[in-house]
This record gives structure tokens, sequence and C-alpha cells, in this order.
């Protein structure tokens, strides 16, 4: 039983239309499913990654429309890597940030690693990554039709950083529970604070990190738009997924159980600083109910919420056409 890598990120945004806007406009992602929060089918649940969503390029977002705006803190998934192909891609990415008014900062070393941190428009944080010397987990294929060329293109997603007041406990989960090794350290980017220490999953690299941040000068954070909700780590199948709700339950720590999420299937838990992880399967994956050429065109709902489309459809803001 070993995590193949991350599988996807969720977030919050308050305005899915520009979400769409940014997210594949600027960003060049592709929006791979237009589906509801199946907890709250009154909202939008938009998933974005490579050509056909493949596991590890997943970025989704839950809309909540009246939403405060995220107050950054300790206990929280502080920031989401996404993977671009080398250095050179991050000059590229200056450039278009510049053009569009992205907020960024200038690229860093990050424990030997180079990156970009930047913003979207609502304040969430994350850092486009360089996987010019990456030897772990591969990345996606970008889409065909994206604005941003390929060699410059999003393959994926990135190390995930979790800030907690206390990364023992965190790192203990980690390792004695999931399997994950230390492979990494590298000076905080706050002053005074412990290094940020790397762990790694599967076959590691850039897919495949947790990077921990301990920070005992924070308060909690206090969750809204542009705030991170979850991230999910791969398994192959329900079978291995299964073991793992075996091994949770086992180890006395509380979960969801089984959950259908349709295109994958799932369990969630908290580890000890309370962030919530998520193990999610590599499928049946997005093509199960739409066509490949047209994934993200239409609304999206699974089986169970298909005889109720007309009433959902109708409480739903309409959002940017992407063909």
């Amino acid at each position: 039983m070993e995590f193949k890598g991350i599988h996807h990120v969720s977030a919050i945004t308050a305005n899915a239309a520009k979400n769409v806007t940014f997210y594949t406009d600027v960003l060049g992602m592709r929006l791979i499913k237009k589906t509801v929060n199946q907890d709250d089918t009154s909202v939008y649940h938009l998933f974005y990654g490579d050509e056909k969503g493949n596991p590890g390029t997943e970025l989704t977002f839950f809309e909540i429309p009246m939403a405060a705006k995220n107050h950054n803190g300790n206990n929280s998934i502080s920031a989401t890597s996404l993977r671009v192909p080398d250095d050179a891609a991050l000059l590229y990415w200056q450039k278009r940030f510049d053009e569009f008014d992205v907020a960024h900062q200038d690229v860093i070393d990050q424990g030997g690693r180079k990156a970009l941190p930047f913003q979207d428009f609502e304040g969430q944080r994350f850092f486009l990554v360089s996987d010019e010397h990456d030897q772990g987990v591969k990345g996606g294929t970008p889409w065909a039709k994206s604005p941003v060329p390929s060699e410059a293109a999003v393959v994926g997603l990135g190390p995930i950083h979790l800030t907690v007041p206390s990364a023992e406990p965190t790192a203990v989960v980690l390792t004695q529970l999931m399997g994950f090794r230390e492979v990494n350290r590298y000076p905080s980017p706050a002053e005074g604070q412990p290094d940020v220490v790397v762990f790694e999953t599967g076959e590691g690299g850039t897919g495949a990190e947790v990077h921990v941040e301990e920070r005992t000068d924070l308060p909690p954070e206090r969750p809204g738009r542009g705030g991170v909700h979850h991230v999910a780590f791969r398994v192959e199948d329900e079978e291995e997924l299964r073991k793992w709700i075996t091994r949770l339950r086992e180890a006395r720590i509380g979960n969801s159980g089984f959950v259908d999420r349709f295109y994958f299937k799932s369990l969630y838990f908290r580890e000890a600083n309370g962030i919530l992880f998520e193990v999610a399967t590599d499928g049946p994956g997005f093509d199960t109910d739409e066509d490949i050429e047209h994934l993200g065109e239409s609304l999206a709902l699974p089986p169970f919420l298909e005889p109720k489309r007309e009433q959902i459809e109708a409480k739903l803001k309409p959002l940017p056409t992407k063909k």
C-alpha cells in the first residue's frame, strides 16, 4: 500500500464565472468537468486539468457565492503548486502574469527547485514549479487547444504546502500511517521559523511531495474564498481504497468510509493538525459520461442526480462557454 502521488486539490471560489476565465484563459488549463457540488447542488463544482483530467493534474473548485475572504493561517493547506516543464517556462510565466496583471513574485529557489510564487484573482496562493530536474511521477499532457504553448504549459499538480503550529504530529501521520518519506529540508520563508520539511511518496518528485512548514507565529486559518478545502492522494483502484479504510479504522482514526464520487471513489479523514485529506482512486475518469473531445462543455451530473437536472440547472448561473 503506497500512494502514487497527489490526485487533486479542491479549493473555494466565490465566483465560478471569473474562476473559469482565470484558469482557462490565463493559466491555460482545460475545464474538464462542469458539475455541481454533490452536497449542495445549487452551486458549481469545477474541475481543471490536462487534456483529459488525468489523476495528478486536477485542480477543482467549490463555488460558495457568499464566502468571505480566506484569512491565511495555521492548520491549513497554505499553497498549491502547478508543474511546468522547465526553468525557461517560468520566465514565460513571469511575462504572462505581467500581461494579465496577475500578482506574482520573482523566481525563487525552493529546496533546489526553481519556483514562481503567484496568486489568483481571489488571493489563493500558488507556486509554479519547474520540472527541469525532476525524475519522479510523470506529469500530464497539455491540452492542444490551450492558449499557452505546450513548452510552457501546466502539466500537473506539484508539491502541496501545509502550514501547521507543530510539524511533528503531521509528520507522524505522513510517515507512520501514510508511508511518506522525509527527503529534504529547506529554510522557512519566515524569519526565525524551523526549516520546511519535504516528504514524498511513490516514485517521488514534484507530483508526489508534501511540504510541511511549522509556524509558531500564526493564528488558525479562517477558511473562505481563495482558500483550499482539501488535498487528495492517489491509489490505483477501489480494492486498494478499501484497504486504506481498514487501515484508518485499525488506527482508530475517524474517517468518512467509502464515498462514490462517480468519476473516482474516495474516503476522507483529518490529519493530526486538522487538515482534511482525501484518498481517491485513479478511475473511472472524467470521460465516463462525456466524449473526450467535449469535456466540460455542458453540465455533467452523476446518475443519481440526473432525474433532478431541470431543477438543478434552474438554480445555476451560466458560465463562459469553453470548447
